[in-house]
């Protein structure tokens, strides 16, 4: 595929520098291609009929009246399915879930795929697709968390959580002289990116071709293999572009299945695209939980115990567990901790990864009861946390590869203002009589890194080629990956060509849990430095070249040209490096991944402090988040500028899962009553005012070999609680219920 730039165009220097996102200018002039956008000749276009019901089964669809309407050319329904020679039940790659694909008429909720229609325009198989008019024998609908019993979670697999106890739980409890015993809940949310989710498929003999947008392109490769019963590099997935993706986009779908499976039955192309309300069924959601949290102090106000319970919602017929008690094993310097938890099965479709799976549930109740806790000591907020700090990861005693927590504090709270807060609850009025409050939050998530593979390919004029199958999610990451491109082979950005976003090119891992950059861009570091090592050995080796007789020496790489380290008086230029050689290129390959003994020997996260304020209208109750501050120590950044709109991203999501987001159903039927922007809310941009990001500078040397810990979700972690204490800051009404709605407060 080609450049992210038709025309490479200079923006600045390399990594450590703002530069403006490559893919800018192809997506604010219309030229970015994204799935939905592609309509190959002979096209069929599919829409699927979702279950209105959330349990029970399809006792009817008017098959003969969808077929009879004019343009419709095929109704797929549990009776006539053609086989997939995988099991829909099976999970085939590390990102699986069950999936649904008309395997009978039952229905385990609402949204659920019960029928498939074609049609030669879109118009056509959305007419077809009412028309089906499917009538259903319900049984009672289990929406909510005390719909059913809960149960204990069987550890071990993905989106299975393991229970986690350190030090004497029960002697934690038994040695504090102050206790609290608080529950939390968290709603049930759903993705909403821009983009749907949809597919583009088309069959040749054996061979499988697909736009669709996917985080994980080798990976969902052999997903859709195995159902089909072909070689994983039988299929070819383009994703140059993605609408936003917070890992739903990480894993394949029933819809998307189906859709597959029509195209190799009709032998046609065809594309199918989710409806902004289908976004609520099939495509994974973050789970509704209910979390139990005893914290005890001592008489100096240490932590005793941190005893975190969560009981999450998932579906009937699989294990995605929210890991929200996990939030609380990596903060605070308690003496004995554990996370314990509970899944209670439900008539929904199953949860999954979203932004910042487990900690932003988790850390929503665990900042509230910390705030809890100093209250009841009597003591500031950040003065609690701070005499809790841990210099060891707590329980386990492991080092830190880095941590710069005590700094964010510092320096956030500084900007914030937060020595002029005062101790007690209502205390603070604007000049209109509006309630004031502030509050903080503590922020963590994990540094994970996936393998991952990159080619870098010199070429004779000494610019380069680099690839990788990287995926950009829209914030910015493909240019951020040149950057660590340019760096490795020390060219300017302007000579450095880069392809993504195909499964053909090498294996560029999974974008998810923050850490592609590191991953991806870990391959192309190491390919870069496979093509320098490589022009130092034909340099030394060559006595026409200024660095003949060098081979002992270690060399370096600056604008295009090849250096001995230490001594700029020798040099050669690429590219007559290359000529005198005879070369047309130099292939450089490299991979990425942990080394298993720094995995193991440190603990390894990103960590944050944010702090809040707000207004509240003492009459009304409404709530404005008027002013946050978030700093992070996240490692290197590579790139100051997308890096802060990812961490803003963040915080804005923060007061989206503080005030905004909920999904509601109806207890009738198990449908979602608000699955659209009138009715589910999100923060638009009067929500959203004063928000700063401060990047606290942190160096790490073995977190990855770049230094690079990811900021795509942090941002999330602290800001719902910072958001929530502010409101007790203000009102002196502690709301334990997320969203926080003004008949909260209303009735406090």
């Amino acid at each position: 595929m080609p450049d992210t730039l038709a025309h490479p165009v200079r923006f600045g220097s390399n990594a450590g520098q703002p530069v403006t996102r490559r893919d800018g200018i192809a997506k604010v002039t219309g030229t970015a291609t994204f799935t939905a956008d592609n309509s190959p000749e002979n096209l069929l276009h599919a829409v699927y009929v979702p279950a209105t019901i959330a349990r029970g089964r399809v006792t009817h669809l008017d098959v003969a009246a969808a077929e009879a309407h004019p343009g419709v050319t095929m109704v797929m329904t549990p009776g006539n399915r053609p086989a997939l020679q995988g099991d829909p039940s099976a999970k085939p790659t590390m990102f699986s879930f069950r999936i649904e694909v008309l395997q009978d008429d039952s229905v385990r909720y609402a949204g659920q795929p019960i029928a498939l229609v074609l049609g030669e325009t879109l118009e056509a198989a959305t007419e077809g697709a009412r028309l089906l008019n499917p009538r259903y024998a319900a049984e009672p609908a289990r929406t909510r968390i005390d719909d059913n019993e809960a149960a204990p979670v069987e550890p071990g697999g993905f989106g299975r959580p393991a229970g986690v106890e350190h030090g004497d739980v029960a002697a934690g409890h038994a040695a504090a002289t102050k206790a609290i015993d608080v529950t939390y809940e968290t709603s049930a949310q759903y993705h909403n990116a821009m983009e749907t989710h949809a597919v583009v498929a088309q069959w040749e003999g054996d061979k499988l071709s697909l736009d669709v947008p996917s985080q994980a392109l080798l990976m969902s490769c052999a997903g859709y293999a195995y159902f089909f019963g072909i070689p994983a590099e039988n299929v070819t997935i383009r994703a140059p572009y993605l609408g936003g993706g917070f890992g739903s986009k990480a894993i394949p779908t029933g819809p998307q299945v189906l859709a597959i499976l029509a195209a190799k039955e009709t032998g046609r192309p065809v594309k199918l695209m989710l409806t902004r309300q289908q976004m609520f069924g099939p495509v994974g959601h973050r789970g509704a939980t209910r979390q139990r949290l005893r914290l005890g102090i001592d008489d100096g106000a240490a932590l005793t115990v941190i005893d975190h319970e969560g009981l999450a919602a998932t579906s009937s017929f699989d294990d995605f567990v929210e890991p929200a008690a996990n939030a609380s094993q990596g903060l605070y310097a308690a003496g004995a901790l554990r996370s314990a938890h509970r899944a209670v099965r439900l008539d929904v479709g199953t949860p999954g990864p979203m932004r910042a799976p487990g900690e932003a549930s988790g850390s929503a109740a665990l900042e509230c009861a910390m705030d809890e806790m100093a209250e009841a000591a009597g003591i500031d907020p950040l003065e609690f946390r701070l005499r809790n700090y841990a210099e060891t990861e707590p329980g386990t005693g492991k080092p830190y590869s880095s941590k710069a927590l005590r700094e964010c504090y510092m320096q956030g709270a500084e900007r914030f203002g937060w020595a002029g807060r005062p101790l007690l609850p209502r205390q603070m009025k604007d000049e209109n009589g509006l309630l004031t409050g502030w509050g903080m939050g503590t922020a963590l998530f994990p540094c994970p890194m996936f393998a991952a593979d990159a080619r870098a390919t010199l070429r004779a004029d000494g610019s380069a080629l680099v690839e990788t199958s990287a995926i950009d999610m829209g914030q910015g990451a493909w240019t951020a990956l040149a950057q660590i491109a340019a760096d490795s082979l020390g060219l300017p950005l302007d000579m450095v060509e880069f392809r993504a976003g195909h499964s053909s090119l090498p294996d560029g891992g999974v974008a998810g849990g923050s850490g592609h950059t590191a991953t991806a861009g870990g391959a192309l570091h190491a390919a870069g430095g496979d093509v320098i090592r490589q022009l130092g050995e034909i340099a030394a080796a060559d006595p026409e070249s200024p660095l003949h007789g060098a081979g002992n020496a270690a060399f370096s790489a600056r604008d295009g040209r090849l250096y001995v380290d230490g001594d700029d008086s020798r040099s050669d230029s690429f590219a007559d490096i290359l000529a005198r050689a005879g070369s047309a290129e130099l292939v450089g390959n490299g991979s990425a991944s942990r080394a298993p003994e720094d995995a193991e020997r440190f603990s390894m996260h990103s960590h944050g402090a944010v702090f809040a304020e707000v207004k509240v209208d003492p009459d009304l109750c409404q709530v404005r988040v008027t002013r946050m501050v978030g700093a992070f120590a996240a490692g290197r950044i590579i790139n100051p500028k997308l890096a802060e709109s990812q961490l803003l991203g963040g915080m804005i999501w923060g007061i989206s899962f503080a005030l905004h987001e909920e999904a509601k159903h109806d207890p009738r039927t198990g449908r979602i009553v608000n699955a659209d922007f009138a009715g589910y809310h999100v923060p638009v941009n009067a929500d959203v005012t004063g928000l700063e990001v401060l990047t606290v500078h942190e160096d790490d040397p073995y977190v990855n070999a770049l230094g690079i810990k990811g900021v795509g979700e942090i941002g999330i972690v602290g800001s719902v609680g910072a958001i929530a204490n502010a409101i007790w800051h203000a009102t002196g009404h502690r709301i334990r219920r997320f969203p926080i709605r003004i008949e909260d407060l209303l009735t406090a």
